[in-house]
């Protein structure tokens, strides 16, 4: 994003990014418990952005890994058997509530499941020589966080060795040989990663 502040710091209409995250889920109809992940580099500087604007959120705060896999796999020291975790990405701070809630109720059901967007745009394969071929875009959904799994099949997935092949929560949880569930998200649910993503993010803070 050329800063030097990492990006789920970054300023958005005066608060950091991250927490809009963590009030997406604060605002929840149930009490939720929240853990951090943070590089150990930025955790003061999380405690130092937090005591500069007044900000007290009520969430562990835990040091990552190598990998997202070894971070994730930090967290889940301090989960209980028989609970829902949700595993959300910091950069999404427009995740709506009632799209939470509804994913919370069909993990209670099936135990795993990740809400997903039907793609806008025309899909092509990229082939390794070089060339690209049509697909079907309707054949294809877009993958979004939270991912939410009953903490006893995510603690045995992440029992498992890393592989480079993990790409989210879903990846190795299906490794794991157990079946992903599929919901519907939300197209305002944007993950922040780029500068025109700020913009688009302030955009729609002016709207909602």
């Amino acid at each position: 994003m050329g800063s030097d502040i990492p990006k789920q710091f970054l300023d958005l209409e005066g608060k950091p990014i991250l927490l809009r995250t963590i009030e997406a889920f604060l605002k929840l109809s149930f009490p939720v418990e929240i853990i951090i992940v943070l590089p150990s580099d930025c955790i003061n500087m999380w405690k130092e952005i937090c005591v500069s604007k007044g900000l007290n959120p009520e969430c562990k705060i835990v040091p990552g890994g190598i990998t997202r896999f070894h971070s994730v796999k930090n967290a889940l020291k301090f989960v209980p058997e028989g609970a829902l975790v949700a595993v959300h990405d910091g950069v999404r701070p427009f995740t709506p509530a009632e799209m939470i809630e509804s994913l919370f109720k069909k993990a209670d059901e099936c135990g795993a499941v990740i809400p997903v967007i039907n793609p806008v745009d025309s899909m092509r394969h990229l082939t390794p020589e070089g060339y690209s071929t049509h697909v079907k875009r309707e054949e294809y959904v877009m993958i979004q966080t939270p991912q939410i799994f009953d903490s006893n099949i995510l603690l045995n997935a992440y029992n498992q060795p890393y592989s480079p092949h993990f790409t989210d929560d879903a990846s190795v949880v299906e490794s794991s040989g157990h079946t992903i569930s599929l919901a519907e998200g939300s197209h305002l649910n944007i993950k922040i990663t780029r500068k025109e993503d700020l913009v688009l993010a302030k955009a729609i803070l002016s709207v909602f």
